[in-house]
């Protein structure tokens, strides 16, 4: 099959941000034309995003800045969606966060407590300088008392201008390994993620694409629950992890310059 054969079928997306549209915040060649191609086409879009650094108001100031101005409702973030998730699930759970960075915004109506008080849950944000040893331990003590293991995602890395970064991912799997208990991922690659987004949307998963860079949480994790995966060679991208990968992208295209080409776009 050919890399850039064309989509049929595809009425809308969802778009990965980060390693997407832009890194580190400046936009990727080609994506900011592609976005207004497929906008001026009518397309349908959602912007899905791990961000764990910011909070999503930040993200839209970030897209704005960088030529990709995005509708607020129009962006599905994981810590906006694990708050939602741990409201209903454990209402009034005191909730211990390790996060690189500040999600207070975000997270509507959760507990946060601080590192030496106890604990009903232990929620892992973006990994940072954060996550150190005695931070770590001390979340292990929780979690060895009882408290759940909740993640805002389990990306294993990410990429910035500098270089590959370890994620939440590598912390989360020592913690289930040293503590004896299986985390719950709220964020992609969980199907309730992609289903709030699709929800939003109204179309079928059959006539949506997911288009990312990781491609474990964004195409694989799209391709699982119907939808056609698009994996960039941009971001996190590199051969070696899609060789190793459970299963084949739909499609891989260089960049999102080439997304509104697979779909048929003037």
């Amino acid at each position: 099959m050919h890399e850039r054969e064309r989509l049929d079928g595809v009425d809308g997306l969802l778009i990965d941000i980060d390693g997407v549209l832009t890194l580190s915040w400046e936009p990727i060649d080609g994506a900011r034309e592609a976005v207004k191609r497929l906008r001026a086409a009518k397309v349908p879009m959602r912007f899905v995003t791990n961000t764990t650094s910011i909070p999503c108001a930040e993200v839209i100031d970030r897209l704005d800045a960088a030529g990709i101005p995005v509708d607020g409702h129009q962006v599905f973030t994981a810590p906006i969606a694990t708050a939602a998730w741990l409201n209903a699930a454990y209402p009034g759970a005191r909730c211990h966060l390790l996060n690189s960075g500040d999600l207070a915004d975000d997270l509507h109506g959760l507990d946060l407590v601080p590192l030496d008080e106890p604990a009903d849950v232990v929620l892992l944000g973006g990994a940072g300088p954060e996550f150190s040893y005695d931070a770590l331990n001390r979340a292990l003590g929780l979690l060895l008392d009882g408290a759940e293991l909740v993640a805002m995602h389990q990306n294993r890395y990410w990429r910035t201008r500098e270089g590959i970064s370890l994620d939440t991912g590598a912390f989360l799997a020592a913690l289930e390994h040293a503590a004896g208990v299986t985390g719950t991922v709220v964020g992609k690659p969980s199907p309730e993620f992609f289903a709030t987004a699709l929800t939003d949307l109204d179309l079928d998963p059959h006539h949506v694409a997911m288009v990312g860079d990781d491609i474990e949480s964004d195409v694989l994790a799209g391709q699982a629950v119907g939808m056609h995966g698009v994996l960039v060679k941009t971001g996190k991208y590199r051969a070696a992890t899609v060789l190793e990968a459970d299963g084949t992208p739909d499609r891989k295209v260089a960049s999102f310059a080439d997304v509104p080409d697979l779909l048929g776009v003037d």
